[in-house]
């Protein structure tokens, strides 16, 4: 029994795991062009739009120039949606079983799933935004490398850095995506892929654009290892909508594409998602 139940605790995280790796191969460009318009000067950031720094990018680094990034993004999805989906599955499986929860429920588990692996791959969070930003402002060789020279310059804090900002966006985004979701999913008698990316696609713009603010907290904060929290509030309160539209696009996508691939995949496993 304890081998049976150790399998079917795999299972989500495998699942979560190949959708994390298809969404995030397909949506990197729009999380670094968030990231770049995130982090432009003060002077700039009223006259640079999403394509301007597309362009650019493309332009000054060429097209793979928009996949930057993408490997501790690998090394922050792969593991990091699986965990998510699994913590999600353990919890949802020990609170309510067979039954379905309801609106605080959805919100309870998304939000719990979301803590245990925000904080778990937070490190690799940091890094990734640091590959992001543009060229010559860090230069590291890899993942592993960049992890070390932190470690090593800055200290191991430096790895958590922007974890209230982080958690803060990542925390309600997921409890209210789940939310809105399950909701949503409810209300619609179809469950199709297509039938459950559209209600991923509804979920994920409403709740995008509810933690835009504390995303863009986040990035300052784990780009600029000094800058803490409350100092970079007031420092950006201007621009909290700064690369909303990447974002929302990116994150949208990403969470209607992950859920609708876990979903897929749990169904021809045999199990509830």
């Amino acid at each position: 029994t304890k081998h049976h139940l150790k399998k079917h605790k795999q299972k989500p995280f495998v699942c979560g795991s190949v959708s994390g790796t298809c969404s995030t191969l397909l949506f990197q460009p729009l999380d670094l062009v968030k990231t770049r318009l995130q982090t432009l000067p003060p002077s700039a950031s009223g006259r640079v739009g999403m394509m301007a720094v597309l362009l650019s990018v493309v332009r000054t680094e060429r097209l793979l120039g928009l996949w930057k990034g993408v490997s501790p993004s690998f090394a922050r999805t792969i593991p990091g949606v699986g965990l998510y989906f699994s913590t999600y599955y353990s919890l949802k499986q020990h609170f309510f079983q067979d039954s379905s929860p309801g609106a605080v429920g959805a919100v309870l588990l998304g939000g719990g799933a979301r803590t245990v692996a925000g904080v778990a791959m937070l490190p690799v969070t940091v890094i990734k935004a640091r590959f992001e930003v543009s060229c010559g402002r860090y230069s590291y060789g890899s993942v592993t490398g960049a992890l070390r020279s932190v470690c090593r310059t800055e200290g191991p804090a430096a790895l958590f850095s922007g974890l209230v900002a982080t958690l803060l966006r990542d925390v309600p985004f997921s409890g209210i995506y789940v939310m809105f979701y399950s909701q949503t999913k409810a209300s619609t008698s179809a469950s199709a892929p297509l039938a459950n990316f559209s209600c991923g696609l509804l979920a994920g713009v409403l709740a995008s654009l509810i933690t835009q603010p504390a995303d863009v907290v986040k990035t300052h904060v784990q780009v600029n290892s000094q800058l803490r929290t409350v100092e970079a509030i007031r420092c950006i309160y201007m621009g909290f909508f700064r690369g909303a539209v990447p974002r929302a696009l990116r994150r949208t996508m990403i969470a209607a594409m992950a859920w609708t691939v876990y979903e897929q995949m749990m169904a021809r496993f045999g199990l509830e998602s």
